[in-house]
């Protein structure tokens, strides 16, 4: 009984990976070794850049839930701090958002004037 060499299934792993890159990128072991390994690079460099675009646009979302409250962002932000108010960007952009008399309530009892 004729034994596979391990080699032909790594090689076939890799090639399964870069299934549907253009040209040799697709059918060339040692091109497509490259692909794999630089897209795994950009795919988690994605994943950072991801987190922070959505950090970013949280941030956005408060602020246009405050402008009309005449209260700037980071002194909110300062403000919660101090009264120890635990919700995170992500919750109150939900609220700025979603449901403006509630977002409004936090802002009062966080101790700012509106």
């Amino acid at each position: 009984m004729r034994v596979k060499s391990p080699r032909k299934a790594q090689h076939q792993k890799i090639l399964k990976l870069a299934r549907g890159y253009r040209m040799t990128k697709s059918r060339l072991f040692k091109v497509a070794n490259e692909a794999v390994l630089h897209a795994g690079q950009y795919a988690f460099a994605g994943r950072r850049l991801r987190r922070r675009d959505l950090r970013r646009t949280w941030i956005t979302r408060i602020n246009s839930g405050l402008t009309p409250l005449g209260v700037k962002y980071s002194v909110f932000i300062s403000a919660l701090k101090k009264s120890n108010i635990e919700l995170d960007r992500k919750i109150l952009s939900e609220l700025a958002t979603s449901q403006p008399e509630a977002f409004k309530e936090v802002v009062r009892s966080s101790g700012l004037k509106i």
